[in-house]
């Protein structure tokens, strides 16, 4: 178990998190040196494994993000916009693989990210799903093969807890649509609709976000023209997809040289 690489998980308590930690604790291929939590949340202290209502882990959660990630080959993180920029630099002062799936970072969180690369690994994806990555292919392509007579518009939906829109999966497409037709996403995005706001402008590439439940994540690409519409689908039923995918990157990511990469360099697309 030692000889393999060792895995932090930020935001142990989330939901991401404990899964992240089951998924790292069920594989034989790593193993956990660490659970980061922030400063005064209640876990802090507490056996990982207890703290989740199971059995102890042997592993104790801790706020004390530098000694915990010097031990680590690898940080998988699902936090929030600041609290990963932090984590970017601690992970390359440690060398270690940092798989990101925040979602919702600005273009100065970007550079930030972008900086610590030269240092370290980084390995960022706004969904870390194999399908997704998929559909994220098959859109650049359709996008490459059709002209502004056909109107792109991407809608998301997602559970009622999620506090960003457009979600970072509809970011990632938008961003592979913009790139089959050559041009900059933010030249060519409209996602704040409301009220009388014209007609739709030749070219742009529209958003939609729905929010409610427990929806795990669905995600469409429309492509429609006058007379008929093609519509790429995905659908998200269980979140150990995500689980899984960023562990196959953590895992992915320690022969490599420093630098910043995504799902598609992970699974060779």
């Amino acid at each position: 178990m030692t000889n393999t690489p060792g895995i932090v998980i930020t935001g142990a308590s989330g939901r991401m998190g404990q899964m992240l930690v089951k998924a790292v604790m069920a594989s034989d291929k790593c193993h956990l040196v660490g659970a980061l939590e922030r400063t005064g949340h209640a876990w802090v202290g507490q056996d990982i494994g207890t703290a989740m209502g199971g059995a102890e882990m042997g592993v104790t959660v801790t706020d004390d993000a530098l000694e915990v990630f010097a031990k680590a080959q690898a940080v998988i993180d699902f936090t929030a916009p600041a609290a990963t920029v932090a984590f970017a630099g601690l992970a390359a002062q440690a060398r270690a693989v940092h798989v990101i799936g925040t979602t919702g970072l600005t273009d100065d969180d970007l550079k930030a990210i972008n900086a610590a690369s030269r240092h370290a690994v980084i390995v960022r994806a706004g969904n870390m799903s194999l399908g997704v990555n998929l559909l994220t292919k098959l859109t650049q392509k359709v996008a490459e093969a059709l002209d502004e007579d056909f109107d792109i518009e991407i809608i998301e939906a997602h559970h009622h807890h999620k506090v960003d829109a457009p979600s970072g999966t509809a970011l990632m497409l938008g961003e592979a649509a913009a790139a089959g037709r050559g041009v900059n996403l933010k030249d060519v995005s409209d996602s704040g609709r409301d009220g009388i706001t014209g007609a739709r402008k030749r070219g742009d590439i529209g958003f939609s976000a729905i929010r409610g439940g427990d929806i795990v994540g669905e995600h469409d690409v429309m492509f429609a023209a006058a007379g008929e519409r093609i519509v790429l689908r995905h659908m998200a039923t269980d979140r150990n997809i995500f689980a899984r995918g960023a562990l196959k990157a953590a895992l992915w990511g320690q022969d490599k040289n420093p630098g910043e990469y995504d799902m598609m360099d992970v699974l060779g697309l």
